[in-house]
């Protein structure tokens, strides 16, 4: 067995047969040029491919300093084939998914649930995202090679109510000062001339390929076809109520006789102190799920647990589609069908604010209005056929999560992979080691 397993032909065999069908896996058959490479690297060995190695080093070893380099490329290329194909460690910066998934949350996502999609931009620093080590401002990748939108196969397509990461929609365009904060909301706040002009404040503006934008986590709410609804903060998916989750949670008012609530109650219903606001000394403005507001209504001291609710027609002009024909908000808000591929919807000066991005950013095409008439690509039309299938994602903290309430669809090749399972989780607010949140620790993300 040891001499089959050290034969250079066995060696050979194995690894063509494992690297075609990682090829036959891209449907890129180009690739198999690769092959060539295979083949010279186990049989005829007439090029020097490991070049920091000695080729014929006396006694047949390397110096210490050669098997740490050999060791540090062979990690980082199986590293970043497995990040790029397979799974990607995610950490949960914000609090817009608790309670169920908590700020400190290490996950893995799951690239291949959905089919891993090959990088728009595949010439990067290793294991950074957009921006370099050290560095606000410096990318991590160069767009010399920039590659069309293509997913491989997986084992299955996003469905309702599964977490998902993705890349940010609003992502294409950032302000380096403020990476964190949504461009085109800064822009209906503060004006594009002044985004653009004060550098000091907000600093160079730049674009990035899909790939590179933020990754988010959310619950997606409806897939492509689906009709959503929200009608006092309950969601509706083709007239049914959204499947319930124990982690959703809704801001509440909640008010006091005038002492205040034990510190220990609030760490056990797992309000952090950011979230802790206080009106007046008797009130109290904190996000809560079911359970949790239960708890609360059996305290002596609480007189009153009442939900936050936007009433409806309330119109926020930082809801989509940022348009007063739609005057929703965060409670109340649709009904709205999602873009799916193949379909086509009427294309008019009602319409178009809900479909203007996919038109012109996603699936990008030249969109102009003169005159009220609509022209895509240079051509008069009543009507568009969307390209792509597109998700509706939302945070199960219902109050305090920018999602496609915000920003609206987020298009099919902005789907990273999917949330699988916690194998480690840390609460910001303790130190070492009561700061491990045990209980979590691999467990799935349902």
């Amino acid at each position: 067995m040891r001499e089959i397993l050290t034969n250079k032909w066995f060696k050979f065999i194995l690894v063509a047969l494992l690297y075609s069908l990682w090829v036959i896996w891209m449907e890129s058959y180009l690739w198999l040029i690769g092959l060539a490479v295979i083949f010279d690297m186990y049989i005829t060995k007439k090029v020097h491919w490991a070049f920091w190695k000695k080729k014929n080093p006396p006694d047949g070893k390397q110096t210490k300093v050669v098997e740490w380099v050999d060791a540090i490329i062979f990690a980082v290329i199986a590293a970043t084939f497995i990040r790029m194909f397979f799974i990607e460690a995610y950490t949960i910066p914000t609090s817009s998914m608790e309670k169920s998934m908590l700020v400190g949350d290490f996950l893995f996502v799951s690239k291949t649930a959905y089919g891993p999609k090959l990088p728009n931009t595949p010439l990067s620093f290793p294991f950074v995202h957009h921006t370099m080590p050290l560095s606000r401002t410096t990318k991590s990748y160069v767009e010399w090679i920039q590659n069309p939108y293509k997913r491989m196969a997986g084992f299955g397509d996003v469905e309702n109510n599964d977490v998902v990461v993705f890349n940010f929609p609003h992502g294409d365009t950032v302000a380096l000062n403020m990476p964190t904060q949504d461009y085109y909301q800064m822009i209906r706040s503060y004006g594009r001339d002044r985004i653009w002009n004060d550098k000091r404040t907000f600093g160079e503006i730049i674009s990035r390929p899909v790939d590179k934008r933020e990754n988010y986590i959310k619950r997606c709410i409806g897939i492509a076809g689906d009709k959503i609804e929200i009608v006092d903060g309950q969601v509706y998916v083709n007239g049914s109520e959204q499947k319930h989750f124990a982690g959703v949670q809704y801001d509440y008012i909640v008010t006091t006789n005038g002492t205040p609530i034990n510190k220990r109650t609030l760490e056990k219903i797992g309000i952090s102190k950011a979230d802790q606001q206080v009106f007046n000394g008797s009130q109290y403005l904190y996000p809560l799920t079911d359970e949790y507001v239960k708890e609360l209504q059996t305290l002596n001291n609480v007189t009153s647990v009442k939900r936050v609710n936007m009433p409806d027609g309330n119109w926020d002009k930082n809801i989509f589609p940022h348009d007063e024909q739609y005057p929703w908000n965060v409670d109340n808000f649709g009904p709205l069908t999602i873009p799916k591929k193949g379909e086509t919807v009427n294309l008019n000066l009602k319409t178009l604010p809900l479909y203007s991005r996919i038109i012109d950013l996603y699936e990008e095409h030249d969109l102009e209005v003169k005159d009220s008439t609509i022209y895509v690509d240079g051509v008069a039309t009543d009507n568009y056929t969307f390209t792509m299938d597109y998700y509706w994602m939302m945070g199960d903290n219902r109050h305090n999560s920018a999602d496609s309430r915000y920003w609206g669809f987020v298009p099919e090749d902005h789907v990273v992979g999917k949330a699988v399972f916690i194998w480690l989780s840390l609460d910001k607010e303790k130190g070492f080691p009561a700061n491990i949140r045990w209980s979590r620790l691999f467990s799935v993300v349902h």
